[in-house]
């Protein structure tokens, strides 16, 4: 089933790409983009390999927080029936391993704890093709949480990938890749990967943390960092450190109105009162008898600036 998704999912790029109106622009797309159909049956044309796990190195770019989360279940099932479904792998250049894994982290980790070989496809691949075929394998799988689905997001942009390319790999539309890369580029990343994947979640509470750092007077990454709760569940500690964030706010806008509300120096002997902030003066009066004061003030503006010029305006 799982490979199915896959498979529709690169069916449908390839069939785009072949369509005749995107012919056009085809020479100013990306291989990787092209011709991932062909990566599909090129790699299920050929029987999996059973690789020894020391063989193979972590991709640049990691699609999971924490591949052992909930690796026990996985651990099980392989031990009992099998690996049902091939990794994918490509070579390598250099030393070190022989391989780098494209997708099938969580595979790997299960046969590496039960100690066994891994079941993987092998691929030559570049880079790009290889985050390709990482980003529509865990769309298929539809396993990625909110925050990972945004971290590996921009980790795409920042190999430069178009927002168009990430867009269609992701299977999101515009406006839910804007809210992605939004959270994942405000949101310090250490606070992030302290808060973890946070799997039940959802989107909204990424959204409101989002625009709590973004306020005036946010804590910076380290005050971020200390509100973040203990705690072993992801979302306990995420709707934590929402609700320290809503307090300071509320406490910041109750200070601020206590400001605005405090009332202002009064001249002696007079209802006139004033208030001096950055560039701005502020000049009332309480009574209706003193009103002309404040178009007298006016009407005497330009000589008072004429005078402050005078006196070497400073």
């Amino acid at each position: 089933m799982k490979r199915d998704l896959l498979a529709k999912s690169l069916a449908q790029m390839g069939t785009k790409s072949a369509e005749p109106e995107a012919a056009k622009s085809d020479a100013v797309k990306p291989r990787s983009l092209l011709s991932m159909s062909d990566v599909l049956s090129q790699v299920s044309s050929q029987a999996a390999q059973e690789i020894d796990v020391s063989e193979i190195a972590d991709s640049e770019i990691a699609d999971r927080f924490d591949v052992n989360e909930g690796l026990s279940d996985l651990i099980e099932s392989i031990r009992v029936s099998g690996q049902q479904l091939p990794a994918l792998l490509r070579y390598r250049r250099g030393s070190g391993p022989r391989y780098e894994v494209v997708y099938g982290r969580r595979r790997i980790a299960a046969c590496r704890a039960l100690g066994i070989k891994v079941k993987a496809y092998v691929k030559e691949m570049d880079q790009r093709e290889a985050l390709v075929s990482q980003a529509l394998e865990n769309s298929a799988r539809l396993e990625r949480s909110f925050i990972e689905q945004a971290i590996f997001a921009t980790r795409l942009e920042d190999q430069g990938f178009t927002r168009a390319e990430i867009g269609e790999v992701l299977a999101v539309d515009k406006g839910t890749l804007s809210k992605l890369v939004g959270v994942a580029r405000d949101v310090p990343d250490a606070v992030i990967y302290r808060i973890g994947a946070a799997h039940d979640a959802g989107r909204r509470p990424w959204i409101e943390l989002r625009r709590l750092v973004r306020e005036e007077g946010a804590p910076d990454e380290a005050g971020l960092l200390a509100m973040v709760p203990d705690g072993a569940d992801p979302a306990d500690r995420l709707n934590g450190l929402i609700r320290a964030l809503q307090a300071g706010e509320s406490a910041r806008t109750l200070a601020k109105s206590a400001k605005s509300a405090a009332p202002l120096p009064r001249l002696k002997g007079s209802s006139v009162s004033y208030a001096s902030r950055d560039r701005r003066l502020t000049i009332q009066v309480a009574e209706a008898k003193e009103k002309g004061f404040i178009a007298y003030v006016e009407d005497q503006l330009d000589q008072l600036y004429r005078d402050w010029k005078a006196n070497g305006g400073k």
